[in-house]
């Protein structure tokens, strides 16, 4: 006798199929070589997130990942982010951590693995997951200027307050298994930590200082602050991973021999490439990783646990990219969905509209402060300020990779709750503000 209730994955999966395939409106894709169009779109999009985002966003990423599980304790995670830990102070310190972080919804994928298999509770690790790619400090004044100052505090206010209702959310609904995880925690010894906060906070800072100047983007105007820090992006990149080799070799056991070799290996390709510093960046990232490889200890499982993370994650993140480039296209291009379709159906402030809007948006690639431009053309096209902002608050935040990578992490049903939340709650803030505005 069949069990359908072990078995109704594989009949929705092949119901599912059937009907994609013979509802294909393959006569229709043939028209203007939308097949074909959707083909090249997709190896773009990779190769473009590959040559701007693999290097400077997602290998820092791992790095930092890894040196969560090698060089912090257990129970410096579980202090902030534990199944006991304070709700106040757990969902406060995950809520604003975007904040320092300008990351997109990929690069955030290892830092949220990290932290939620050391032990963070599944609510203030949601709320982090959500946070981070849609609440960094220059989204938000870069929003404010472009789309509106009403738009940049709504951006805000709905990020940090979505993220903390989506993870108290997340905490109920699965309850039962938070609970077990507390009280697995509570019968752990409090363990000591084995270095001073400062050491590992400078450890921590400067690995955190790369990710983020290393990937400090152009402002539209030549001037002010943010230009300035573009103009001194990769000095101050430079600075900080000097400061970083020495706090390996004085505090973490890292081999002077070591970083002596991985400087003469940057300044030699800085040499050859003075204009191209990617080159010395790669160089270095590449060095630093084999002579990690050739230490025992923390050292080697800092490299070990940074590249179990790069096995998960990236080629889930590869496949992701490449499907939703095949259905949307990168920005100002066709693929398989019209961009029509979604400019047609968002220019009013109905559920529906904030809806598609949202949905869309959850589905679609942004890379971090792309979604400002993509969305000043679509208003400029007449899509109304309540799906637009629906789109602001669920994109960023989400992407078919993004939901992939959550998927080996959490498990499908977790995925799907957490994305429906995101979905639902843009679907309503766009409405409100719509409304408002």
């Amino acid at each position: 006798m069949v069990s359908w209730k072990e078995e109704w994955k594989p009949l929705l999966l092949i119901v599912a199929s059937f009907l994609v395939i013979v509802t294909l409106p393959l006569e229709w894709m043939q028209q203007g070589q939308r097949l074909e169009n959707a083909l090249w779109e997709s190896l773009y999009l990779l190769r473009w997130y590959a040559q701007e985002h693999v290097i400077l966003c997602l290998i820092p990423a791992f790095f930092i990942a890894g040196a969560l599980a090698a060089f912090l304790n257990q129970g410096a995670i579980l202090k902030f982010f534990g199944a006991q830990a304070s709700k106040w102070l757990s969902y406060s310190v995950a809520s604003v951590a975007g904040t320092l972080l300008a990351v997109c919804s990929c690069t955030v994928l290892p830092l949220f693995a990290g932290i939620y298999r050391m032990g963070a509770g599944l609510g203030p690790a949601t709320a982090f997951l959500y946070a981070s790619p849609a609440i960094n400090v220059m989204a938000i004044v870069l929003t404010a200027r472009v789309l509106g100052f009403e738009m940049g505090v709504a951006r805000a206010v709905g990020a940090i307050g979505f993220s903390v209702l989506i993870g108290l959310c997340m905490h109920v609904i699965f309850h039962r298994e938070e609970q077990k995880k507390k009280a697995i925690q509570a019968q752990l010894p409090e363990a000591e930590a084995s270095r001073p906060l400062g050491q590992s906070a400078l450890f921590f800072g400067a690995m955190v200082g790369i990710l983020i100047f290393a990937n400090w983007t152009e402002p539209a105007s030549g001037t002010g602050m943010t230009a300035l820090i573009f103009s001194l992006k990769w000095l101050i990149t430079t600075a900080l991973a000097i400061l970083l080799g020495i706090v390996m070799v004085r505090w973490f056991g890292f081999r002077w021999q070591y970083l002596a070799m991985i400087a003469l290996l940057g300044a030699f390709a800085f040499a050859l490439f003075p204009q191209v510093p990617l080159v010395p960046f790669t160089v270095v990232v590449v060095a630093l990783s084999w002579f990690l490889s050739r230490q025992e200890g923390e050292m080697g499982t800092w490299i070990q646990t940074a590249w179990d993370f790069t096995k998960q994650i990236m080629p889930l993140l590869f496949f992701g990219i490449l499907i939703a480039g095949a259905l949307l296209g990168r920005p100002g291009q066709e693929a398989l969905i019209p961009s029509h379709w979604i400019t047609s159906v968002v220019g009013d402030n109905s559920f529906q509209a904030n809806f598609l809007a949202a949905v869309a948006g959850a589905f679609m690639y942004f890379a971090t402060l792309t979604e400002i431009p993509i969305l000043q053309g679509l208003m400029g096209s007449g899509m109304h300020k309540g799906p637009a902002l629906a789109l602001l608050l669920a994109g960023p935040a989400l992407s078919l990779p993004n939901m992939l990578v959550i998927r080996s992490i959490l498990g499908t049903y977790k995925t799907m709750v957490f994305v429906v939340l995101v979905v639902l709650m843009a679907t309503l803030s766009g409405m409100m503000y719509g409304y408002i505005f």
